[in-house]
């Protein structure tokens, strides 16, 4: 998720102040990925930096605005015109936790996807029980996608927990499911040990 270009997208509607970026991607995301002030801040001080967002008024109470530049609306149309691409590298907890429990010794693997699979259903049902029918705003709608996009998720990793549970089954049945020892012939590249002093 690009929070940067997020907040711009809205900067891009009109000056805002910190806080209320906040509020205002925590409303149009329906408050699934909700963001901390400083990161926030952070984010709008990148911007800055960048030339892409500048401060403007401050108003009574202290509150600084930001403003969206040319090139920070430049930006927000290359951001909103371009796909996204999802990177085959990205790290996955439960995949790598997978993919390594494969490979020790003495690991239930089908009890870690159980235990997941439990999760997993159980997040989804609270999900899909608190989905509406139709939308009826904007606001609706933007937090209706996140969830179905969430849910749509969640139905893949149960279907992807069945296919590990099937591969694990297949592997152990024609015993190729073996750990793996520590490879001890790879060069060492990590820091040297330090002499003792005395």
């Amino acid at each position: 998720m690009s929070v940067r270009q997020s907040l711009l997208a809205i900067l891009n509607q009109g000056p805002c102040y910190g806080y209320q970026l906040r509020s205002e991607f925590d409303r149009r995301t329906g408050s699934t990925s909700p963001l901390n002030v400083g990161q926030i801040y952070k984010t709008l001080d990148r911007l800055e930096r960048d030339g892409l967002a500048r401060k403007a008024d401050i108003d009574g109470e202290g509150q600084i605005y930001y403003e969206i530049t040319d090139a920070g609306s430049v930006e927000v149309k290359s951001w909103l015109g371009s796909p996204t691409i999802r990177s085959a590298a990205s790290r996955d907890e439960l995949v790598m936790k997978l993919a390594i429990a494969v490979t020790l010794p003495g690991v239930d693997v089908a009890e870690i996807v159980e235990v997941q699979r439990a999760a997993t259903a159980r997040i989804l049902r609270d999900l899909q029980s608190s989905t509406q029918v139709h939308p009826e705003s904007s606001e609706e709608m933007a937090s209706r996608l996140v969830l179905d996009s969430l849910i749509l998720a969640l139905e893949a990793e149960t279907r992807w927990l069945d296919l590990v549970e099937s591969r694990v089954e297949r592997a152990a049945a024609a015993g190729v499911a073996t750990p793996l020892a520590l490879n001890t012939t790879v060069p060492r590249r990590g820091r040297p040990a330090r002499a003792a002093t005395i």
